[in-house]
């Protein structure tokens, strides 16, 4: 059995149920979007933000209607993220599929963008769901205001470790602190239990962007070589940020110089990659990562155990480890 599919044990049932109401929320009979949204639905990934929804809710009490009007909220709204995030990027290619933009162009995945978020907003007001809309909410203006962060430091090249972690925070960090305090919220735990699960969500969200971070030296490409991708779309990781802040100078404005006007030459990334590698900027990430992991399961170790929460573990355990 494969370790997604120990995770979604406790939630099995939940989460097939999920599936049905997900796809009920995305009917639509503008025949142009409903065939959209259903290459959307048959294209789903592994679902890790309705299973930590579904999991944080089963640590505390029984999974109710709350619970999956917070799970179909936090995909449609996830869902809405990535399609606008393929545009923001021009990416063509989505988990191995073409993205919207690349099969109906950006006018077309803008406007699908929008209807996600605005369905999933309407689907709180419909359900009188209002702490689920103000938590959603702000999960919304966080992750919009840490994407313009990004593209601004990016610009300039001028990232610190402490921006970089506001950045990750709001970008990534908060759609999952959104997933684990929606879940809590919706089975009326204690203020107390709410606010553990959202800080919970929260470390798993950065330890989650620090593995991907490290990826970019780690995987590799069809001839062997790490990707560089990050690197070639001037993306500042923290691996890079931590050897820029200590490198000689020979090697800080040879880094610096080839992401500002020659970020496409394989060659120069692959010098700045090894510069990285033997700086010892994946060893930093790899024990800033574990440090948020830590965190995580220290949470987790104040729970009563069950079923909900030993897989709670195994989805942390899952993020740190995970292959791609």
């Amino acid at each position: 059995m494969s370790i997604i599919k120990q995770i979604k044990l406790p939630i099995k049932k939940e989460m097939s149920l999920f599936e049905e109401k997900f796809k009920y929320s995305l009917k639509t009979n503008v025949s142009l979007l409903d065939k959209i949204m259903h290459y959307i639905i048959k294209r789903k990934g592994k679902q890790m933000r309705p299973m930590f929804v579904f999991l944080c809710a089963k640590s505390f009490s029984d999974i109710n209607e709350s619970t999956y009007n917070a799970a179909s909220m936090i995909e449609l709204l996830h869902t809405a993220t990535l399609v606008h995030d393929d545009v923001i990027d021009e990416s063509n290619l989505r988990r191995g599929f073409f993205s919207i933009n690349a099969l109906w162009k950006n006018k077309i995945a803008v406007l699908v963008g929008d209807f996600l978020l605005s369905r999933g907003l309407l689907l709180a007001v419909e359900k009188e769901e209002f702490t689920l809309l103000k938590i959603v909410s702000k999960a919304v203006k966080e992750m919009s205001e840490g994407e313009l962060l990004q593209i601004e430091k990016t610009r300039r090249l001028n990232i610190t470790e402490e921006i970089y972690f506001e950045i990750i925070k709001k970008k990534t960090a908060t759609l999952i602190a959104a997933c684990c305090e929606s879940g809590a919220n919706s089975i009326n735990t204690t203020e107390n239990n709410i606010e553990k699960m959202r800080l919970f969500g929260e470390y798993a969200g950065i330890a989650f962007q620090i593995k991907d971070d490290l990826f970019d030296y780690t995987q590799t490409t069809l001839i062997g070589k790490p990707t560089g991708l990050d690197i070639r779309e001037k993306k500042m990781t923290l691996p890079l940020i931590h050897v820029l802040n200590k490198a000689q100078k020979k090697d800080k404005d040879f880094i610096i110089n080839t992401i500002k006007n020659d970020s496409k030459n394989q060659e120069k990334i692959e010098k700045i990659l090894d510069i990285v590698s033997d700086g010892g900027g994946l060893e930093y990430g790899e024990k800033k990562m574990m440090m948020y992991y830590t965190k995580a399961i220290k949470i987790l170790n104040t729970l009563d155990k069950n079923e909900a929460v030993k897989s709670l573990g195994m989805l942390m355990d899952y993020v740190v480890n995970r292959k791609k």
